[in-house]
């Protein structure tokens, strides 16, 4: 295996780039301009690690070829098999190298590092759907714990019997998006529900949106746009909820989204985290009519938030978890709804690194 004409070019081509900026960031008259300098070290750090490796590429094909050549011309037996088993390990090497400059020529999904805005909805299945949108908030808020997050309930839809029909979290770490983002679309629960006397096995489901945190910057809010109402807040809180309107409601004029947060426990601090999850919603809306004009043939994309399908089935009676993207099937239910989710992220995120390969490869060699 050897690595293709258009990624050889690429590869030229970046490791060029990378030497003019090296080149520049030892100017003084950069050094003089902070934010032209901050700029070119972002461009030169995000560049290092793929230099490094291709010339790394290279100096082991040049090693590769000086120990062929040796082994043809050398006549001593001791350095021949010396060399042989070097050849072994450069060629090992080799292949590692192979497999892993495609990965990082990959386009860099510019979320991956944000905070996640992570919301879940009961779907069919009325209170059994409910409890199980619990259950999957559990999960994420477990496996957010593994993985050292932070995890803060921003609104919540209770139900009596402790599900819930609608509730939002943020969800604080580094990687966090890049791990949660294949998580959006419709989960489903097959199970005896605990309001059936029958011993019926239902099946309900539950919504899971996955969305990146984003700032100001990135999406402008007008206020013009917004129309801000104020309530008493329902729910856990004692007096406090009955004597004040800290809930708060906004209703986003042009696109007829609506939040609402009544967890703080002042009206500003409600207001904040309500316009933290509108910016997330008007985000991950852009980015899909983005996706549908520029792949209409596509019937999903990766981290949009698309939900018309089901993703994955949790089967009580088999103990059987599977995601149907991947068809990957495991036989740990308690396990995974503990946060043992790592098999399936893992999984999924190879399955369509593969899938960005393919991609990728055909739009370099049509530009070759």
């Amino acid at each position: 295996m050897s690595l293709a004409s258009f990624y050889l070019k690429k590869l030229d081509v970046l490791e060029k780039n990378f030497e003019e900026i090296s080149s520049k960031l030892s100017d003084p008259s950069i050094i003089s301009n902070p934010e032209l300098y901050a700029k070119l070290a972002k461009e030169h750090a995000e560049l290092l690690e793929i230099v490094e490796t291709y010339r790394e590429y290279k100096k082991i094909l040049n090693q590769i070829k000086e120990n062929k050549q040796l082994i043809e011309v050398e006549s001593d037996e001791e350095l021949i098999e010396l060399a042989k088993e070097e050849l072994k390990e450069l060629e090992n090497r080799l292949e590692e190298l192979e497999k892993k400059l495609p990965i990082l020529l990959l386009p860099k999904d510019p979320n991956d590092e944000k905070n996640v805005i992570l919301e879940i909805r009961a779907g069919a299945g009325g209170e059994e759907a409910a409890l199980f949108a619990a259950d999957l908030l559990r999960m994420y808020q477990r496996y957010a714990e593994k993985k050292g997050w932070k995890f803060d309930i921003l609104d919540a839809n209770e139900t009596g019997l402790g599900g819930f029909k609608e509730v939002i979290a943020k969800i604080e770490g580094k990687g966090a998006y890049s791990r949660l983002k294949y998580e959006s679309g419709v989960h489903r629960v097959q199970r005896v529900p605990i309001t059936e006397s029958s011993g019926r096995i239902h099946t309900s489901t539950a919504t899971v949106a996955v969305l990146p945190e984003v700032d100001e910057v990135t999406v402008e809010i007008r206020p013009e746009d917004l129309k801000i109402e104020t309530m008493r807040a329902s729910g856990h809180g004692g007096q406090h909820v009955n004597k004040t309107e800290s809930a708060v409601r906004i209703t986003h004029i042009p696109t007829g989204i609506t939040v609402t947060c009544q967890n703080e426990r002042s009206q500003h601090q409600n207001k904040a985290t309500a316009l933290k999850i509108l910016r997330a919603k008007l985000y991950e809306l852009a980015l899909r009519e983005q996706n549908e004009k520029i792949q209409t043939e596509r019937k999903s994309q990766v981290g949009t938030g698309e939900r018309c399908e089901k993703i994955r089935t949790y089967n009580f009676p088999q103990n059987r978890v599977t995601d149907h993207r991947i068809g990957l099937t495991v036989y740990n239910l308690p396990e995974v709804l503990d946060g043992e989710l790592d098999e399936f992220i893992d999984a999924l995120i190879a399955h369509y690194r593969v899938k960005a390969l393919k991609e990728e490869e055909e739009k370099l060699s049509l530009a070759a």
